[in-house]
């Protein structure tokens, strides 16, 4: 194995592996193991540094420090949240979160599968089809076999029968025809639409609804404004900032769109991710 150790401050790990925005990454022992792109890598923290080992040579980390959003200066993006109590609570309880830069067709097909659907089953879904269409990965000696995300073109290409034996389910027509429209090139995916226009032609894509487009361009794309709303979310609005009080969902969104700044996509996660792990569906 090849190790390199990347300085880095203000950096949870274990938080921003866990929180819900890749579904990859498994810990063993002191750190995580995962695939970006076609390399496996293993994570731990070690004093001011990560410390990231590969099965193969690498000629430099950048591609690693991109994924991870090491050069992100998270206190001036924590500084632009809203100065509020629930904003607070959230940020320390989830300090040093960082939002990954996930791969555009890996971070939408991904979502896509996480309709309705927990964590530890989404990962489960996702696990079987990289085995199963996806291509080996070179490992270390005694690591579990592990394999890229199946490309579009792959998925595309793949019955609706077997999509559904990875325990997809409802959602299997739904990746195999927005795989089809992705490997035609008949929907983009290119960062360099607005939000708005982005989004419209992300829910072009059959089971991509606002959500789903959202989360695909806050960790795919980096997107900073995109705000997902999903059921966590919309019990932190309701509980955390209009408690008591009967409020609509399109004024919650309206809220969402005016308030949280420039970075707002962070802010979600980190709410999200509080409401998730500290908070829960606690009754007022």
């Amino acid at each position: 194995m090849l190790y390199a150790n990347l300085p880095v401050a203000d950096y949870d790990l274990d938080v921003t592996l866990s929180c819900g925005q890749a579904f990859r990454w498994v810990r063993r022992d002191d750190g995580w193991e995962g695939v970006v792109g076609s390399r496996w890598v293993r994570l731990c923290r070690a004093g001011d540094c990560l410390v990231a080992q590969t099965a193969e040579p690498v000629p430099d980390w950048r591609w690693l420090a991109h994924y991870l959003q090491m050069e992100a200066n998270l206190a001036a993006i924590v500084a632009t949240f809203p100065q509020d109590e629930p904003m607070r609570a959230a940020v320390a309880a989830c300090r040093g979160m960082r939002l990954l830069r996930q791969d555009p067709w890996e971070c939408l097909a991904s979502f896509i599968c996480s309709s309705t659907k927990q964590i530890v089953q989404i990962q489960q879904i996702i696990a079987l089809l990289c085995q199963r269409f996806g291509n080996p990965v070179v490992v270390p000696q005694g690591r579990p076999e592990t394999w890229t995300f199946p490309t579009a073109q792959r998925l595309a290409n793949t019955s609706e029968e077997k999509l559904r034996a990875c325990k997809l389910g409802f959602r299997a027509p739904n990746l195999r025809a927005a795989a089809q429209k992705i490997a035609s090139g008949v929907v983009k995916l290119d960062g360099s639409l607005s939000l708005d226009d982005a989004r419209t032609e992300l829910t072009k894509l059959p089971g991509v609804g606002p959500k789903i487009a959202d989360c695909a361009l806050l960790f795919g794309f980096g997107y900073q404004r995109a705000f997902p709303v999903d059921t966590w979310i919309m019990h932190a609005m309701r509980r955390l900032y209009f408690p008591k009080r009967k409020i609509k969902p399109p004024q919650i969104r309206h809220f969402i769109d005016t308030y949280f700044g420039p970075h707002a996509g962070y802010a979600q996660q980190y709410l999200f991710h509080y409401m998730r792990t500290k908070v829960g569906h606690e009754r007022d």
